[in-house]
């Protein structure tokens, strides 16, 4: 098409009723030909300002349709069956001069050859806006989510079709919501085409090769922008500017409050109902019924990707332990995979969110699941109970990597377990507890830094001396600052000193480093969230003026990018950064990444920011009194209500939350280019369970540090005098104390952990 042809094709989409010479008062005619159920359909039902017809085949359809009428024809059988329409359908449409969209066509198209095979999308291909026929708001380079699609191929080009251009193709592209490099280097597949057929008469039609009417089933987003797609489809159909006034309720999986929705006054109760209740509706829990079925999707745990549990499927009660959650792999049909993976962590992580829902909902059934956890947690062969080993009382990262030492995963399954340990209060796993964190502690360095990952077979090799007597510094808090906080709650129930002198020391060398010099995994913002933790802890055990400085240093940074919603803004940092933006098209989903290709961007990170700066932040306010830390604690409270999951059809998804949100669109949209924990994922432990707790102690108004403050050792603890020199590093032959109780008092010494 030339470029003056093509100019009034655009200008066509933009003029009003004078074109097909409608009256102001006459209601605009669609001819739907499709199932009554289709999404479309339904959502032009709802309009009250349209004229919908439907029938059920194409050439009845086509036949009642008037001249230069507007005419819709769904795939009703994808993605199995071809929209198998006549070929006397699209003579009868070009003699009328019929305004006809046609989705995943069979080869009936004059003139047009459809392949006999399609091809499936992958969960990294995105739709991209190739030219202008969408306006300003939506322009060429914009990315659509299109899910899991069937994409038919045909011979239609400009050689071909001299009047045919595409106006989506797909493509594995890089950026949040624009193509930001462009179609370089990419493969893309057409989605919807402009056809222009001249000769005796001149006629159009749109020719989807995919279908795209499914919108709400298959989850097409940004939601927003699918509404500018379907209306400017529906103005170019009927010649009308066709506002879709009930889009906003098409969706099947919603947040659970729009944004300026007035909350009920239970609305932090029932998040946190909600969330609980999420565990059992995904059959996270593993039965001995589907065992087998668990270890065949799981597999050695590379590509531990599977479809989600059946819900005919029962839950198990906790002592097989629970599954990670859902990946960001969504299908045509609205389902998301799930990560069949084992990790320990999420063990404890969840123990502690089930017994907090116990006892804030009374549900004893909670309670004991969250006991059978704990129990799996500190029973199963992840956790090293060999005394002989340099690697005792450490806990192994999953279940198909036994050897993976992760210090911030430890972190989070003893903070998940001393929770899970006060509000159950049972005293069973106090050793277990106090033991890991004295194995952490001895293979800090001089410094108290461990480094991102270790190996439990060279961790007995080299022995924890080795690491202990190590000049080592990281100034990375993703991988290093909770430990240090478990290092400081120990020395608050013990006072035993080298736990607070090296959590100090470490604390002061990463203060003394930010921001400049800091390492950041997948953005700043989740650096600073889980900074914050040990610096209110510290400001708990060594109240002084330097240490809430520091706390309130990133406490201040964190929430300069606090929304008026509460969301906390994702941001990337400078030099140091892991995973930045993604530098090319083809490096997008190829490795972890953030949920943003540049600062600005509007969106909020559930997994590595929101999460833990909920927790954190509720220490920080609680340890200071803050009245600025508080109100943000509720304004972030508020958000994470609002955006938990709302789906009556994915019972899976209900209650949970996804790690990716944005907060302008108000919609679950972000850059997917992570390449194991993308924008869709959840996650039982990371993020749904410091939520649910944190949702918890807010409506207790308290902290966790109140919460475990009056844990007690007495019962559990008594281990036996050692000779050789022990985990401190400071000293040989400290004796053991048979009744740690009196630790807190007395600030003596420390039980011992054998070598």
């Amino acid at each position: 098409m030339n470029k003056t042809k093509r100019s009034a094709v655009i200008c066509f989409l933009l003029i009003m009723i004078t074109v097909q010479g409608y009256s102001q008062t006459q209601r605009p005619e669609i001819v739907f030909c499709g199932d009554v159920n289709n999404d479309l359909y339904r959502v032009l039902a709802a309009e009250e300002g349209l004229e919908l017809i439907h029938y059920d085949n194409p050439e009845e359809a086509v036949e009642e349709t008037p001249v230069m009428g507007a005419l819709i024809i769904a795939a009703d059988g994808y993605p199995n069956q071809r929209n198998q329409i006549p070929s006397g359908v699209y003579t009868e449409a070009r003699e009328k001069n019929i305004r006809l969209y046609v989705e995943y066509p069979g080869n009936t198209i004059p003139d047009i050859q459809i392949g006999s095979d399609y091809y499936n999308s992958t969960r990294l291909e995105r739709g991209i806006v190739i030219d202008e026929s969408f306006g300003n708001s939506l322009p060429p380079m914009s990315i659509l989510g299109i899910n899991d699609a069937r994409i038919l191929a045909s011979n239609l080009t400009s050689d071909t079709q001299p009047g045919a251009y595409a106006m989506i193709k797909l493509g594995k592209v890089a950026g949040f919501d624009k193509a930001e490099y462009g179609l370089e280097g990419v493969h893309t597949h057409d989605v919807l085409n402009h056809v222009f057929y001249t000769g005796d008469s001149n006629w159009e039609m749109l020719l989807a090769m995919t279908k795209l009417t499914n919108f709400r089933t298959a989850r097409s987003g940004p939601h927003a922008s699918w509404k500018i797609v379907w209306e400017t489809i529906l103005r170019w159909l009927t010649g009308e500017r066709i506002q879709l006034n009930t889009w906003s309720s098409a969706r099947d999986v919603a947040p659970m409050y729009e944004k300026n929705e007035p909350l009920p006054d239970d609305a932090l109760t029932t998040s946190v109902a909600k969330g609980v209740e999420w565990y059992y509706n995904g059959r996270f829990f593993i039965h001995p019924n589907w065992k087998e079925y668990w270890l065949k999707e799981q597999e050695d745990g590379r590509r531990p990707y599977g479809p989600p549990v059946p819900q005919e499927y029962p839950n198990g009660d906790g002592s097989l332990g629970i599954l990670e959650g859902h990946a960001s792999r969504l299908s045509y049909d609205g389902s998301q995979q799930y990560r069949y993976w084992l990790r320990a962590d999420v063990q404890g992580e969840t123990a502690y969110a089930l017994a907090a829902g116990g006892v804030l909902l009374q549900r004893p059934d909670y309670l004991q699941q969250s006991e059978n956890l704990m129990d799996f947690l500190f029973e199963s062969t992840w956790r090293k109970s060999d005394r002989g080993k340099a690697s005792f009382g450490l806990i192994a990262w999953a279940y198909t990597s036994l050897n993976d030492h992760w210090g911030d995963d430890n972190a989070r399954a003893i903070l998940g377990a001393i929770g899970a340990s006060a509000r159950l209060g049972n005293k069973k796993w106090n050793r277990k507890i106090v033991e890991n964190i004295l194995s952490n502690f001895r293979l800090s360095s001089k410094q108290g830094f461990q480094s991102r990952r270790l190996h439990h077979s060279s961790i007995n090799r080299n022995g924890w001396r080795h690491y202990n007597n190590r000049d080592y510094q990281s100034f990375h808090p993703h991988f290093e600052s909770w430990i240090w906080a478990c290092y400081l709650w120990l020395y608050d129930k013990t006072g035993y000193e080298p736990l607070l002198e090296k959590a100090r020391t470490a604390i002061g060398l990463t203060m003394g480093a930010y921001p400049d010099n800091w390492r950041w995994t997948n953005g700043i913002q989740q650096e600073r969230a889980r900074m914050i933790l040990p610096l209110a802890w510290l400001v708990r055990v060594d109240d002084s003026e330097e240490h809430r400085q520091w706390l309130d240093a990133v406490v201040s940074r964190l929430l300069e990018n606090q929304q008026p919603s509460g969301a906390i803004q994702e941001e990337l940092g400078g030099a140091g950064g892991l995973y930045g933006s993604t530098p090319s098209n083809e490096a997008y989903g190829t490795t972890e990444a953030p949920l943003i290709f540049e600062n600005g961007d509007p969106v909020a990170d559930m997994l590595y920011t929101s999460n833990f700066a909920f927790f954190a932040l509720n220490e920080a306010a609680h340890a200071t009194g803050n009245s600025r830390y508080h109100e943000a604690v509720a304004k972030l409270s508020e958000f994470l209500a609002r955006i938990q999951i709302k789906s009556e059809k994915h019972n899976d998804m209900d209650g949970g939350w996804f790690r990716a949100f944005e907060y302008e669109r108000w919609d679950y949209w972000a850059s997917n280019a992570d390449g194991g924990w993308g924008a869709w994922g959840t996650l039982t432990g990371w993020i749904q369970s410091w939520i649910v707790t944190t949702q918890t102690l807010v409506l207790e108004r308290r902290s966790y540090w109140e919460l475990t403050d009056d844990f007690d050792f007495k019962e559990n603890i008594s281990l036996p005098h050692r000779e050789h020199s022990l985990i401190d590093g400071y000293k040989d032959g400290i004796a053991s104390i048979p009744e740690a109780g009196h630790l807190k008092s007395e600030h003596k010494c420390i039980p011992t952990c054998e070598e």
